[in-house]
């Protein structure tokens, strides 16, 4: 099977398989690739944090032409996948000299698919690019083409409890992978101190917790094919139930934005996480640490892309901020305004390269300590 993930998680992903028993787990380009059974392929769904898509490939052949397409399309039993009631979508990405239209490979392989069922049932099943009972992928790099089950559907970011959000929320996933690669597991106190839609401390907690990302999420695309087995997907979801933990630190999630505020409380008890999470309405430009205790801090501070602000002075109050109100804290950040990092008049102590959509960005820390409330400078 293949997880599909962002780029620069390829490595946490093939972590998470790992410690949830995938076997020949190897890494890819924003995918990596694994062996696993059905019930494994349920577990993968419901418990990635940073997959986006879970696909079953079924066949690989080398293809040169349109017709060795049509003819390696039609050879797949797809009567072991999809009934001739069902209805089915293709979606096709080619990275080839020999193929570049994914849209024209989409319709050859639909002309295949109901080609074969017309000639083998006298009738066909429908396309249904909205509410499909069956997706399918097809993936050609160079002359080499793959098809592949789409046992997700939906990307896996859709985790179910988020119904309200701020302009530009971040994506579930990207949220879960910047908090996996900032180390965090739930060992401290933490805090988003801009939690727009309260994406970060929901994420955080469920990690904190061991709580299945996508356990609220309405469905997945494999309840709907022809071997879907509910007595063992339940058997899954309950073993993964059974691995929760207790956390016995605080969660919090500030924004001086009371719509904010309102969105973040909606959110948390979709996810029901209310006993984990405490939300306070404040600004984190005033505001200071309220313990000894170490504070494990991630943030998506708002964008010159989603708001007008000037850099030196927004990003000069956040390392003020951290300087004054905030020793004995490890601060984790997401920008796509590298120019800006300069403002805050810290030297950061990792900087990682990741994207926020399609905008280049960097994950940085701060290391802030007792005493002398300055960064550690490597």
């Amino acid at each position: 099977m293949v997880a599909k993930t962002f780029y620069g998680f390829e490595e946490i992903l093939a972590n998470e398989l790992r410690s949830l028993g995938a076997e020949k787990v190897q890494e890819g380009n924003r995918m990596v690739s694994f062996y696993g059974d059905k019930g494994f392929m349920y577990k993968a769904n419901l418990c990635l944090r940073t997959a986006l898509k879970i696909l079953k490939p079924i066949a690989t052949k080398k293809v040169r032409n349109e017709q060795q397409l049509y003819t390696f399309i039609q050879s797949i039993r797809w009567m072991d996948y999809l009934d001739v009631s069902d209805s089915f979508a293709i979606y096709t990405t080619v990275n080839s000299t020999i193929f570049t239209h994914s849209h024209f490979i989409s319709l050859k392989a639909k002309d295949a698919i109901v080609d074969k069922f017309r000639n083998t049932k006298g009738r066909r099943p429908n396309v249904d690019t909205d509410y499909p009972d069956l997706t399918i992928n097809i993936h050609i790099q160079q002359d080499l083409c793959t098809v592949s089950l789409d046992s997700s559907g939906g990307s896996l970011h859709h985790r179910g409890y988020r119904q309200v959000t701020n302009i530009a929320p971040i994506n579930e996933v990207l949220a879960a992978g910047i908090l996996l690669l900032s180390g965090w597991k739930g060992q401290s106190h933490f805090m988003d101190p801009m939690c727009g839609s309260g994406t970060l401390a929901i994420e955080a907690a469920m990690i904190a917790c061991n709580i299945p990302p996508n356990l609220n999420r309405k469905e997945f695309a494999f309840e709907k094919w022809l071997d879907w087995d509910m007595d063992l997907f339940e058997k899954i979801e309950e073993s993964c139930l059974n691995k929760t933990r207790d956390f016995k630190y605080s969660i919090t999630a500030m924004d001086k934005a009371p719509s904010a505020i309102r969105k973040t409380r909606d959110n948390i008890r979709n996810a029901n996480l209310e006993e984990f999470i405490k939300v306070e309405e404040g600004n984190f430009f005033e505001s200071e640490k309220k313990n000894e205790e170490t504070l494990h801090m991630v943030f998506n501070p708002p964008y010159g892309e989603r708001l007008q602000l000037n850099p030196e002075v927004f990003y000069g109050e956040i390392g003020d901020t951290l300087k004054r109100g905030y020793p004995g804290t490890n601060a984790w950040f997401i920008t796509s305004n590298i120019e800006g990092l300069k403002y805050v008049g810290l030297r950061p102590s990792r900087k990682i390269k990741v994207f926020n959509g399609k905008l280049e960005s960097r994950l940085v820390k701060y290391e802030m300590y007792k005493g002398s409330k300055k960064a550690k400078y490597n």
